[in-house]
């Protein structure tokens, strides 16, 4: 039986949609500096992109410091189990109205597939972003007087680098976009990440013993 249960505390779903706002900065202003475009102008850009990094790492702190007093954290730990059924229900099942293969819950909000992805998004492809954006923005930096720089034969690597993970987050978002279309409704995931509240399937009892009297309505 449904239930509609909180299960996006408001810190969470800030989060979200504001770590999607910095993401969609960093790659309007990153690829303008590129010169793929003009839009804020090429000065404005590098101004508009340094803030929205310093904004993410900020963001990153303060998401770190939720995920580990709230245990949250544990939500990321990958899984074989179901994974290759997930797998197939995306790439054919999804398309013959089959039954998704693994059932949210509050104590397990994603499923096999999204806890490699996301796992993997947190501790490879995102600090790959931020070192390697600091790198790139202090590799010349003053030092009493005088302008010192960091014992790197050359900024391409580095460059190329942090263009990867750009290509690879914005793969990651179009990925996302189209499977928030993919819950009950086209648009009950995206509801559920605005209000915080989702219809989800209870399976049994521990799984509501566990909230909190604010998740329970």
């Amino acid at each position: 039986m449904d239930k509609k249960v909180y299960i996006y505390r408001a810190f969470e779903r800030f989060w979200h949609w504001m770590q999607a706002f910095l993401i969609f900065m960093l790659a309007l202003t990153g690829f303008e500096v590129h010169g793929v475009y003009k839009f804020f102008g090429f000065e404005n850009a590098v101004r508009y992109h340094i803030i929205s990094s310093y904004a993410f790492i900020v963001l990153i702190i303060f998401a770190i410091f939720w995920h580990l007093t709230t245990g949250e954290w544990r939500q990321y730990l990958p899984t074989l189990k179901n994974l290759k059924a997930q797998m197939n229900y995306y790439i054919f099942g999804i398309f013959r109205n089959e039954h998704h293969p693994t059932k949210k819950t509050v104590l397990s909000k994603l499923n096999p597939l999204q806890k490699i992805v996301y796992l993997g998004l947190k501790i490879l492809v995102i600090p790959i972003m931020v070192f390697s954006g600091l790198i790139y923005l202090f590799y010349r930096y003053s030092q009493q007087n005088k302008i010192e720089s960091l014992n790197l034969d050359s900024l391409e690597p580095i460059a190329l680098l942090h263009t990867a993970g750009a290509f690879m987050l914005i793969a990651f978002i179009i990925a996302h976009l189209y499977l928030i279309t993919t819950g009950t409704t086209i648009t009950s995931n995206l509801k559920a990440m605005i209000t915080g509240y989702e219809d989800i399937e209870q399976e049994n009892k521990s799984d509501t013993d566990n909230l909190k009297p604010e998740q329970k309505i």
